[in-house]
């Protein structure tokens, strides 16, 4: 927006607090947003009573077109300010403010004027029904830019307007598709979508703004075919299909937001002025549910993790931009590729070239699927460099070990390193579940060793555990985990002990359900307890998942350490080579990487009915939280609760597991792992953490 903050032929005919108005020589006026003392302008109360005003002022003037731009460097308009959702009593006053947010955007497509909105960035939730109640949409076509409604992932639907607009624009087929995932679109595709108009280079947005004003071309609209998906006859039977589609990734019990704009879409999409009542009313009502409380929870959460992050990596300084990885196997090599992905300069290291190669081969994979065009995947792979020699120990700032779990191979490697590598370098392990202090003993200078653990598969797994123990350096422990966030990761500051939070968290969930399995549960019944309970996956297929021999190696530290319990079974399919996906069998079969169904001969024990596991597997898992919350593995429950979710996935819709052990009650858990203590034994004996107040 540069060109526009600079222009000289605009005179500021008025100025408000978040907003100014300025009309130029050619008599179009300009709305910049710049919401003060914050990064990203959000729609706060205070941001739209301001708008809602500068727009009666605009129909006071003679414009003859308006343009609606975002002042910070960050994006467009972030949406709604989400801190304002928890400020609300109930549903009358929901509904109050989102028909308020109608008002207002009506409003503003009632201009009788042209209007455009310039998109550089992000521009979701509110930000883009706010875009959508403009005539014309003009957007750069940059990777950052990123156009949706994502508002199902907050527990709601659009309110202000943007479930009908979207509809109206693009056709339910693909409107809904984008609002029930919370899915957001790049530039090129919004314009394939008819999102919007133009998709251009940021130095021809403000040109593009002002031509298509004064050209006045028709405004977008869905195609006579796109149209037909909202005839009254069509809805019912596309309705069920979108139900079907959500169903297999939300359950309604647990997340309701979908359903309703469903509901909403199949009753009154042939009303828009119907459609509009009905929106405001189903978000109001969502928004006073304890799934959408709870993920404003989780958002909030999430923000808090970025926020650990705020220390700055110098992006324009090629030696703060320059990682050496150890290690190319499936972690390593993973990493690696992540951040070539992310503008890194990195240098991969392994003892011959054919352990690399994989490694490179996978990253070529990552950058083809996450970067078009096609170019800007070679620039990528240009970024990574295998380096058999170890030659970018010498110049890189972050030095990362991914090699074998081995205490003393990962010791010699930090005794060596530290002879050759920049004396301001992070010396960083990704051990899973070696102490620091232990890997330290070898250093001259143990306080620059810190863990940066990340989880698999990297792409995926936003979380990274950034580990200290008693000497790392402060400094160092906010360098690493500026890092993290530098790499579009959410750094979760925790103690160095054995298996560190997250690892020690799921191993006594993972157990459990093995113990389940030597009972004669099906492994099926397992794992569906756990889905419907609100997991991801479930924890067999999660230990297949994660290698039978990794969960068999974390188990034996935190046993020897901790004094968990294995089963044998675990042990028995370990020394069978039955690894798991891997290997093509684990407890379940896999034919190229995918899970076999069988005809099992395992049938639920009737001492175990659904509400029992449940109980074996969360209650463990419980009792390790707490157990970790009196260690000082972690701050406070809030960072457990965000290290759980966006490490495992823990039930988004609970809050964290801290959350739903205070919605479920603290005195009703610790009497019901009291009954499991005396009905399994000591591995369900309360913590001594559960006597703190």
């Amino acid at each position: 927006m540069k060109t526009i903050n600079e222009s000289k032929t605009e005179n500021t005919v008025s100025e408000t607090t978040h907003w100014k108005l300025t009309i130029s020589a050619a008599n179009i006026a300009t709305l910049h947003f710049d919401v003060v003392d914050s990064s990203a302008n959000v729609l706060s109360a205070k941001a739209l009573q301001e708008f809602e005003q500068l727009l009666s002022r605009i129909q006071e003037e003679t414009a003859t077109g308006l343009i609606i731009v975002s002042d910070k460097p960050s994006g467009f308009i972030a949406g709604a300010d989400i801190t304002e959702f928890t400020t609300i009593d109930n549903e009358a006053e929901a509904l109050q403010l989102i028909q308020r947010g109608q008002r207002i955007f009506d409003q503003l497509e009632a201009l009788p004027i042209p209007t455009v909105s310039l998109i550089d960035g992000f521009c979701v939730g509110g930000g883009l029904e706010l875009a959508l109640a403009c005539d014309y949409r003009i957007a750069t076509d940059q990777p950052r830019t990123r156009i949706g409604l994502p508002e199902v992932k907050l527990g709601i639907h659009p309110g202000f307007g943007g479930s009908m607009r979207l509809n109206r624009l693009i056709g339910a087929i693909d409107a809904m598709s984008m609002m029930l995932a919370g899915r957001s679109v790049s530039a090129r595709q919004a314009y394939r979508l008819g999102l919007v108009d133009y998709a251009v280079a940021n130095r021809h947005l403000l040109t593009a703004g002002q031509n298509i004003i004064q050209t006045q071309p028709k405004p977008k609209r869905a195609s006579k075919l796109k149209a037909l998906a909202s005839h009254s006859l069509v809805r019912p039977l596309l309705a069920k299909q979108f139900q079907k589609q959500v169903a297999k990734h939300a359950a309604r019990q647990h997340y309701p937001a979908p359903y309703a704009l469903i509901d909403v879409w199949r009753q009154y999409a042939g009303n828009e002025r119907a459609m509009l009542d009905a929106e405001a009313k189903s978000a109001a009502q969502l928004i006073m549910t304890e799934t959408s409380k709870n993920l404003v929870r989780v958002f909030m959460l999430q923000e808090r993790l970025k926020s650990l992050g705020k220390q700055t990596i110098e992006a324009d300084s090629a030696q703060q931009r320059r990682i050496h990885i150890i290690g190319a196997g499936t972690m390593g090599g993973d990493i690696a590729s992540w951040c070539a992905l992310r503008d890194y300069t990195v240098s991969l290291q392994d003892r011959e070239p054919q352990f690399i190669a994989p490694a490179m081969k996978r990253a070529y994979q990552l950058f083809k699927r996450k970067l078009k065009p096609a170019r800007l995947a070679m620039l990528a792979m240009d970024r990574i460099h295998p380096d058999l020699d170890g030659q970018g120990i010498l110049n890189a700032n972050v030095i990362i070990e991914a090699i074998v779990e081995n205490a003393e191979i990962k010791q010699a490697l930090f005794k060596d390193i530290e002879t050759q590598c920049r004396p301001d370098a992070i010396l960083a392990t990704n051990t899973s579940s070696i102490p620091l202090e232990t890997l330290s003993q070898v250093l001259q200078q143990p306080e620059r060793l810190v863990g940066i653990h990340f989880f698999n598969p990297v792409a995926k797994m936003q979380l990274v555990e950034v580990v200290s123990a008693h000497n790392t350096s402060a400094d160092v422990v906010s360098t690493a985990a500026a890092f993290v966030r530098s790499i579009d990761r959410l750094p979760l500051p925790v103690k160095s002990s054995p298996g560190f939070l997250i690892n020690r968290i799921l191993m006594p969930y993972l157990l459990e359900a093995v113990e389940l399995l030597s009972e004669g549960v099906a492994a099926e019944t397992i794992d569906k307890t756990a889905t419907d309970f609100g997991m991801p996956m479930g924890p067999i297929l999660l230990a297949d998942t994660v290698g039978l021999d990794i969960c068999l190696s974390v188990a034996n530290i935190l046993a020897e350490q901790l004094g968990m319990q294995i089963p044998d079974v675990l042990n028995q399919k370990v020394q069978q080579g039955h690894l798991g996906k891997k290997t093509g069998q684990g407890f379940y079969q896999y034919q190229h990487g995918k899970q076999q169904t069988r005809s099992s001969k395992q049938t639920q024990h009737s001492a175990n009915p659904k509400t029992a596991i449940e109980d074996r597997l969360i209650l463990r898992l419980l009792n390790e939280c707490i157990a970790c919350l009196h260690e000082g593995v972690v701050d406070d429950d809030d960072l457990l609760d965000a290290g759980m979710i966006f490490a495992t996935g823990f039930a988004p819709f609970t809050g964290g597991p801290m959350q739903y052990l205070k919605s479920r009650g603290r005195d009703a858990v610790l009497e019901r792992l009291e009954q499991l203590e005396k009905q399994f034994g000591p591995r369900f004996k309360p913590d001594i953490g559960w006597l703190q107040s």
